[in-house]
């Protein structure tokens, strides 16, 4: 089992950056792939971003692609969502999830565990 807890949210003007991370408890965080998904408002949760458990592979949603970077410090138990660019669409909750594998896992359904969320919202 493992515990996630995401940060770093907040309001930011389009253009700028933002960098969420999401600390987990265990000591076994460099057995799991993690992952980045967010949720507007009356949307359904889309998953945007994938890393492997080594961070040698990573996955992006094309919505995101070019603009956000996936990476993760496994000594530290933390992975990372570099965001640049940002844009109002942007705007969501952003949850931090985990599971027990050796592949990259690039859907939401592959996730067995989920932080709580934390939110970022980009004004126009």
């Amino acid at each position: 089992q493992v515990q996630l807890v995401e940060s770093g949210g907040g309001l930011v003007q389009a253009g700028g950056s933002l960098r969420l991370s999401c600390a987990a408890s265990g000591r076994t965080f460099s057995t799991y792939a993690m992952g980045w998904a967010r949720q507007a408002p009356g949307k359904e949760r889309e998953f945007i971003a994938a890393i492997s458990r080594s961070g040698g592979n990573t996955d992006y949603a094309d919505s995101v692609k070019g603009r956000f970077t996936i990476s993760r410090d496994n000594a530290k138990n933390t992975v990372y969502l570099q965001m640049n660019s940002l844009k109002p669409e942007d705007t969501a909750n952003y949850y931090c999830a985990a599971t027990f594998s050796s592949q990259l896992q690039t859907t939401k359904h592959q996730y067995a565990y989920w932080g709580q969320g934390t939110q970022v919202t980009v004004s126009s």
